[in-house]
């Protein structure tokens, strides 16, 4: 059963499934934040906190003596604390040590090194405090054997003793999902029983191996690892989602955008009433959003020196001091984006004792922040560029963007994207629809969690009997053997012949899209207009081509006044126009019947007088490319009205 809309938006369960919601959490786990996702008692789908109030969290775990800290209370020990700071360890699951680039050894956090025991497994050394052994028990008078030292009074326990750890890459990650499973437990009130994780599209099997394991070691069953661009569709195709735009089609072509920490990735998809279908993808790992925390480090760094005389380098940085102050930047510009993200106004970084005992306090506002990271902007347009250009499809197609990642959050982004890649004004975006303000529907920081939330209660919902559990297995890793999909290469839709469309040939309707993942079955209802003299309905079926037709034209001349008439007139450039246009390729076939339940327009309007009648056409496209058309007089009784069907073999049959 689909899911309702509540008042406020979010995406609810039926009521019979509020009592009792789903024991399973969405995680989406990037390899620099993580968030959770679980359904609420009121049934929604939503992102919450863990107990720091954090939604964003870090992937990050830091040993402190005996204190361990996971999240966003780790990244503040990388300040003075580094050494024992593990981060970026997402990306290191299933790989052998001698497969991990030299670049990602040494980071600003933990180092990593080969296991002294494991051959070539990539780990961590951090310096702890081993809990000292249990004090002596007390010696009581009933002892059978006392000596003269002995003491009726209890051993004191001794100091903790320094010592090294070795952690493997799976261990520190089923560390860091316990906690979220941790949190998301106390927020259930109830043992997380599943979970559904996302997966970056570069995860080799053997990753994927990994990420299952250490989750298994994290007491929580794996439902499914689910693509990054399958949880963005888990959402964005939810009624949530589509009610905040009522322009939104659920046929339409959408584009994702996940600007991570350390990659981009990109993927192009079709959308067909809820169905994707991936056109083609991409994933640029010099792209991310370290590249504007670098740039904006540096823009802070220089503000710093010239209000205070005092030197800082950073980006890259050899002096300890500096690499001191570039990390306590590194933490404040996290507040410094959010609230570029969700205000027009100005933002501000502020640093305690940034160097040398100095407080720092800078300022940014938008325009000065977009023309700072403006070359990473530039980057993710030419990326998208690029992958559009290999799926051959025009960006006036596309229908719909959508952003994810904390670095996908800045308006800026939004704006520069769709004016460089050449979208059209009104395709759909979250910040078009003002949905990302405030962590709305739009929140590229919850997009992936949501999905998982939403999945996972799918699949859990699946029964485990004989029927369905092949079904349920099919999701599960262990199960993965799936078919290559096929989808239509033109769109299929049927022809009314007389006025219309000149080119055509008469009234054009469009029924399967394009790019529709096969076997596909759609059904539209129409009225069909009748004569008096011929009760005959007749549709001809089509395969047809669709494309863009570029106008150029130069604006409107202005009327210049005397004055101006010696003024040098510049050279004025010309504006490009496009429009879409539908060639007829293949004629399928043609259907005919009598009408039988043709009814007469009354009163004395442009329309009186007119006979109409309502019909029915199903196009069925089955795997193999055959395909069935029927048309049917829809109203009566049951089985009432004509009725006529088409069949066409598969091509090559």
């Amino acid at each position: 059963m689909a899911p309702k809309s509540t008042p406020n938006g979010s995406a609810k369960a039926p009521a019979e499934q509020v009592s009792s919601l789903p024991p399973v959490v969405g995680i989406n786990f990037g390899n620099s934040y993580a968030s959770i996702a679980v359904f609420t008692k009121e049934g929604l789908a939503e992102s919450i906190a863990n107990e720091d109030g954090e939604r964003q969290i870090a992937c990050a775990i830091s040993f402190f003596g005996e204190e361990i800290y996971i999240g966003n209370q780790a990244t503040q020990q990388l300040v003075k604390n580094s050494k024992n700071t593990i981060t970026g360890f997402r990306n290191l699951l299933g790989k052998t040590f001698s497969e991990i680039p030299q670049s990602e050894l040494s980071t600003k956090s933990a180092t990593v090194i080969q296991h002294p025991d494991r051959l070539d497994e990539p780990a961590y050394k951090v310096q702890v405090l081993q809990p000292a052994p249990s004090p002596l028990p007390q010696s009581t008078q009933t002892s059978t054997y006392t000596t003269p030292a002995a003491s009726h009074a209890a051993t004191p326990r001794s100091e903790p003793t320094p010592a090294e750890r070795i952690l493997t890459v799976s261990e520190v990650t089923a560390m860091f999902l316990a906690s979220l499973v941790e949190s998301a437990s106390d927020f259930l009130g109830t043992k997380v029983r599943g979970a559904v994780l996302t997966v970056p599209p570069f995860f080799t099997p053997a990753q994927k191996d990994a990420l299952e394991q250490a989750a298994e070691a994290a007491g929580v069953h794996v439902l499914q690892l689910l693509d990054e661009a399958g949880a963005a569709v888990a959402t964005s195709t939810s009624p949530l989602w589509t009610a905040s735009s009522p322009n939104l089609h659920s046929d339409r072509t959408q584009l994702i955008v996940d600007v991570g920490t350390s990659a981009l990735s990109l993927t192009l998809l079709s959308l067909r009433a809820g169905l994707a279908f991936v056109l083609a993808s991409s994933s640029s790992p010099s792209i991310g959003g370290f590249q504007i925390d670098d740039k904006l480090i540096k823009f802070f760094a220089t503000d710093f020196t010239k209000k205070t005389k005092v030197p800082l380098s950073v980006c890259p940085s050899t002096d300890v001091t500096d690499q001191r102050a570039e990390a306590r930047l590194r933490l404040a510009i996290e507040h410094t984006k959010r609230t570029i993200s969700a205000s027009s106004g100005a933002a501000t970084c502020s640093v305690e004792s940034l160097k040398d005992g100095i407080d720092y306090t800078g300022s940014i506002n938008r325009m000065r922040f977009d023309t700072v990271v403006r070359p990473v902007y530039a980057a993710v347009s030419t990326a998208v560029t690029a992958l559009l250009s290999s799926a051959a499809v025009d960006p006036h197609d596309v229908d719909e963007i959508v952003y994810v990642g904390g670095s996908a959050s800045l308006p800026g982004l939004d704006e520069h994207l769709v004016l460089a890649a050449g979208f059209r004004e009104d395709v759909e975006t979250p910040f078009a629809r003002g949905t990302v303000v405030g962590g709305g529907v739009g929140d590229p920081t919850t997009v992936l969690a949501r999905g998982c939330a939403v999945q996972g209660a799918l699949v859990w919902g699946i029964r485990e009997d004989e029927e369905d559990g092949e079904l349920r297995k099919a999701y599960e890793k262990g199960g993965e053997q799936r078919n290559e999909v096929r989808a239509t290469t033109k769109t299929v839709g049927v022809l009314f012949p007389g006025a219309g469309d000149e080119e055509l040939g008469g009234t054009w309707v469009p029924i399967v899209h394009k790019e529709t993942a096969l076997p596909a079955r759609r059904t539209v209802r129409l009225d069909a207009e009748l004569t008096e003299q011929s009760k005959r309905v007749a549709v001809e079926v089509w395969e047809v081509s669709e494309g863009i037709r570029i106008e150029k034209s130069f604006p409107p001349k202005i009327e210049r006044d005397d004055d101006d008439e010696e003024e040098e007139e510049e050279e004025e450039e010309e504006i490009e126009t496009k429009h879409r246009t539908i060639k007829k390729e293949t004629y399928l076939g043609s259907i005919a019947i009598d009408a039988l339940l043709g009814i007469q327009t009354k009163g004395k309007g442009k329309e009186a007088g007119k006979w109409s009648t309502t019909v029915e056409v199903q196009v069925v496209v089955d795997v193999d490319g055959s395909l069935r058309a029927k048309l049917r007089e829809f109203g009566g009784k049951e089985g009432g009205g004509a009725k006529g069907e088409l069949k066409v073999p598969a091509p090559g049959s």
